[in-house]
């Protein structure tokens, strides 16, 4: 559970700030507040922390991934290409926008398959979406170098990997626009927000305004007479969640550690069981260790192991039978049922594409997510729990 194990006295203290002024929005009440904003400093000293100029928070992770599709100029008649694996939200924010999600392989990182973009594309091909997922690195160098060469835009969903580095740069700042998730699951959380990070100026600001119904935000202007300059909505981050954010974000790096710790330990256990391979991980020095997967050589042998974990009290996650994270298993997508009754935006003319999502077009995840099994490893974990996995792993090896 990641950040949400570790919510204590420091968390309470930045709420407070805010519950003694009263003042729960990040914009207007400027003398209510007595200086106090949460949202503004949690912005700047998540931007400092990441290495990146400009910090947007929003009210959760699938918001910051259609504020910034909006804010690049993703829309009607675009194709982007996503990752099968991945959680829901990427693919329906890119149908919230107007464009058409492509489903993309992945590779042994479990994340999208560089290789697989230049397979994907057609001449409506706008943007990519590489997304990290469980915690560790795609190989996004290399999807970086592949988007530039077609004149894509990248835009890295990092929900899961929040504190993550490949090389000593941390995940978000690679692509045009960077995204994360604060929901209560995640790295660090602020019940439910999210965060968009990019350094570019004009996504920058576009992002600013549509968060916000068009609000240009001008300081020298009172709220609600500023100018406006493109439509937008609320998905403003409040000055509460804001709080929690920048009592989380001191605790990311101990964390990831305390995680890196847990997880290298149980890896031990799991290398030697001859059977079993290893999730690769480009750089292994940037894993924030919030999960950790391996695989087995057939789907058979992984849900034999698997049943025989959950014997020993250990739960795993076959991702090929989830219904949320792989894109297959999603009967409504699948039917193309979006939430507007014409079936818009699949049924757009501006779209002169033919998008098919077929499993045979992702043999790789078919493959990799059918024999892999994700563990999730907390931030405290006791000898006695990590003994008790060690036991089941041992028992479930003989019993291969």
């Amino acid at each position: 559970m990641a950040g949400a194990e570790l919510i204590g006295n420091e968390e309470m203290k930045e709420v407070m700030d805010v519950l003694e002024t009263g003042v729960f929005m990040r914009y207007g009440f400027d003398k209510e507040r007595k200086g106090i904003f949460k949202v503004k400093q949690f912005e700047e000293e998540f931007a400092q922390y990441c290495g990146s100029t400009y910090a947007l928070g929003v009210t959760s992770g699938s918001s910051a991934l259609k504020v910034a599709l909006a804010a690049m100029g993703v829309g009607p008649g675009d194709e982007v290409i996503v990752p099968a694996f991945t959680f829901v939200a990427t693919w329906e924010a890119v149908l919230e926008v107007g464009a058409i999600p492509v489903m993309g392989d992945i590779d042994a990182t479990l994340n999208l398959d560089p290789a697989d973009i230049e397979r994907k594309l057609t001449p409506y091909t706008k943007a990519v979406i590489p997304v990290h997922m469980c915690g560790a690195m795609a190989h996004i160098d290399q999807i970086v170098a592949v988007a530039k060469k077609h004149n894509l835009l990248v835009l890295e969903d990092n929900a899961q990997g929040c504190g993550g580095s490949f090389k000593g740069r941390k995940l978000g700042t690679f692509g045009d626009m960077g995204i994360f998730s604060f929901d209560y699951y995640k790295t660090i959380t602020t019940g439910e927000g999210g965060m968009v990070l990019t350094d570019n100026k004009e996504y920058a600001w576009r992002a600013d305004e549509y968060h916000d119904h068009g609000h240009d935000h001008n300081p020298a202007v009172t709220r609600a007479m500023e100018g406006r300059h493109i439509l937008g909505f609320n998905y403003r981050m409040n000055e509460l969640q804001g709080a929690l954010g920048l009592a989380q974000l001191r605790k990311l790096d101990t964390v990831c550690a305390e995680q890196v710790k847990n997880k290298t330990k149980i890896k031990g256990f799991l290398s030697r069981v001859k059977e079993v391979g290893l999730r690769e991980i480009p750089d292994p020095a940037g894993d924030t260790a919030t999960f950790l997967a391996f695989n087995l050589p057939t789907e058979e042998l992984a849900a034999k192991f698997q049943k025989s974990l959950a014997a020993g009290g250990v739960d795993t996650v076959c991702f090929k039978a989830n219904k949320w994270h792989y894109a297959p298993n999603w009967e409504h997508m699948m039917a193309r049922s979006t939430a507007n009754p014409k079936q818009y935006p699949f049924t757009d003319p501006s779209y002169r594409g033919k998008v098919i999502y077929d499993r045979k077009d992702i043999p790789q995840a078919e493959d990799l997510l059918g024999r892999t099994l994700v563990m999730g490893i907390s931030v405290k974990m006791t000898d006695e729990r990590i003994a008790q996995i060690k036991a089941a792993v041992e028992k479930a090896a003989q019993e291969l």
